[in-house]
């Protein structure tokens, strides 16, 4: 590459970050933590964002509905072509819905888990705020000092933020979940080249996770209360569900360090046991069903977790011959990387380079799953960069748990998106010959 090229794009690069504008993002980082949109119910979050990227940022935008309730939204700045398709990509779905979640987010709803913004000096705290509403907040912001600096693109840059894409299959809303907005919305128009998805944790990952979820049935007989304890023909099912539960936990470490490699821990987690009905409480369920997430590596299939997860439950079968149990997989969703020598990876390494000042050394491993498992199984080279996670400055109550997804510091994430900034100047402005496609 010659001199005068290179300094051509850091002179673009410098005159985006000058118009990147925290006051602007904050603003809209509140604006869209106001519009609640839990996942299957995100249509009016997605109008919004249509509206604003076309009437605010100036990109010619659509939105793009999956059903009356649900939508994604797409914008594309055109470049004067010869050159790639680079998407910026965020999830618009939040994962609580105070209406129904307490009390299993916890006793009460804390200001972190309220679709009501607030603003304490560098923080924006409300439900959502760090995950996903920053993200297409940051992501907007980029594109915006993009369109205000005038650079010069070759290449095509698209904007996109769907529903459906917390790790969840809401049944009550057209099985929302699981990457569906995604998956519609780079079906319908959307398929770029190569693609950015902003997600907390600053650094460059090339790889992310997929999940298999199971679902073990404890099984015993329909009882009552007045039964006397050794009654023949009664069996419980709670109480034997508690054993099966100690074992599945002792087994889920095994599996995570058995499948760990390149940067995936695969982390699994019991996370909903049901049995009974509460307005019977005389009865006791002939049934104790234990739900559960295990993660899947990208080099290990959903298939061959299906049966190291069969392993197991025959191990259980054999330790504790009296509990009657049986299991399936109800939901799965394979793992997707992508070559870290790929062009996406190494110019968003360049940007977070640009940004630290120092040369990157190492991605951490992580568990975490995103929409970019999906955009990369469809075929597109995919990093994912992000802001640090949990916000350092955050308060300790919000922290706990969920560890500050409703929490975001708009230094970390205006810092972070200069490297996203970096590496669409660095796209954007080349041919596809320069960029092997």
């Amino acid at each position: 590459m010659s001199t005068s090229a290179t300094d051509t794009r850091r002179a673009m690069y410098a005159a985006v970050c000058d118009r990147l504008n925290p006051d602007r993002f904050r603003d809209l980082l509140v604006n869209l933590i106001n519009i609640h949109s839990p996942t299957g119910l995100e249509r009016q979050a997605s109008e919004f964002m249509a509206g604003y990227l076309r009437d605010t940022v100036g990109i010619e935008t659509s939105y793009q509905p999956m059903n009356e309730h649900s939508g994604n939204a797409f914008g594309e700045r055109l470049g004067s072509g010869g050159g790639s398709r680079l998407l910026l990509y965020a999830p618009i779905d939040t994962h609580i819905d105070p209406e129904s979640d307490v009390p299993w987010v916890g006793s009460r709803l804390r200001p972190d888990m309220l679709p009501r913004a607030q603003i304490d000096g560098d923080l924006v705290i409300g439900l959502g705020a760090s995950n996903p509403k920053c993200m297409v907040a940051g992501l907007t912001e980029v594109a915006h000092a993009v369109v205000e600096s005038d650079i010069p693109l070759i290449g095509d840059l698209a904007i996109g933020f769907a529903g459906g894409g917390m790790p969840v299959s809401m049944s009550g809303r057209d099985q929302a979940g699981m990457s569906s907005g995604v998956f519609h919305l780079l079906t319908h128009g959307a398929m770029p080249d190569h693609a950015i998805v902003f997600k907390p944790w600053w650094a460059v990952f090339p790889e992310e996770p997929g999940m298999c979820w199971f679902k073990v049935s404890v099984r015993g007989t329909y009882g009552y209360a007045g039964i006397a304890r050794g009654t023949p023909g009664f069996r419980s099912s709670i109480v034997p569900a508690a054993t099966v539960i100690q074992h599945i936990e002792a087994w889920l470490p095994r599996y995570t360090a058995r499948n760990t490699s390149g940067t995936t821990v695969p982390e699994g987690w019991i996370s909903a046991v049901r049995s009974g009905s509460p307005d019977k409480p005389a009865f006791p369920s002939a049934t104790t069903e234990i739900y559960l997430d295990v993660r899947v590596n990208p080099r290990t299939t959903p298939g061959e977790v299906r049966h190291q997860f069969a392993e197991m439950i025959t191990q259980i079968r054999a330790a504790e011959p009296d509990i009657e149990l049986d299991w399936d997989m109800y939901g799965s969703l394979p793992g997707g990387m992508t070559d870290p020598d790929n062009w996406i990876i190494q110019s968003c390494r360049r940007g977070w380079e640009e940004v630290e000042g120092r040369p990157y050394e190492s991605t951490p491993l992580l568990g975490g799953q995103t929409d970019g498992t999906l955009i990369r199984r469809l075929g597109v080279p995919t990093a994912r960069i992000g802001y640090p996670w949990p916000p350092a400055s955050a308060p300790a109550e919000l922290n706990e748990g969920l560890g500050g997804m409703g929490v975001a510091s708009v230094n970390d994430v205006m810092t972070a998106i200069r490297a996203v900034a970096y590496a669409v100047v660095d796209t954007l402005t080349r041919t596809r010959e320069e960029l092997d496609l």
